[in-house]
């Protein structure tokens, strides 16, 4: 079960589970800052106006770029070798 909960996930995008938790947090970190951003801007409309969309473009470019890194790299070592 620690396995499942705590490594497997990890594993599956290519990190430890300490560079997934500081991944996962600085995610959490932007998310709160869009998160009030949006706040404000419910209140004061001409506040924040587009925060909380160049957040989440920033966010998504960020996952994007990363797996396309991770992709070329798996492409140049090849598949990871299996236990026969």
């Amino acid at each position: 079960m620690l396995n499942r909960w705590f490594l497997a996930h990890p594993r599956t995008v290519d990190e430890s589970y300490l560079e997934h938790q500081r991944a996962a947090w600085g995610f959490s970190a932007s998310l709160l800052k869009a998160a009030g951003a949006c706040f404000i801007h419910g209140l004061v409309p001409a506040l924040f106006e587009s925060t909380a969309s160049q957040s989440i473009t920033e966010l998504h470019e960020r996952m994007v770029t990363r797996r396309g890194i991770r992709a070329d790299a798996q492409r140049a070592t090849g598949p990871p070798l299996r236990d026969i």
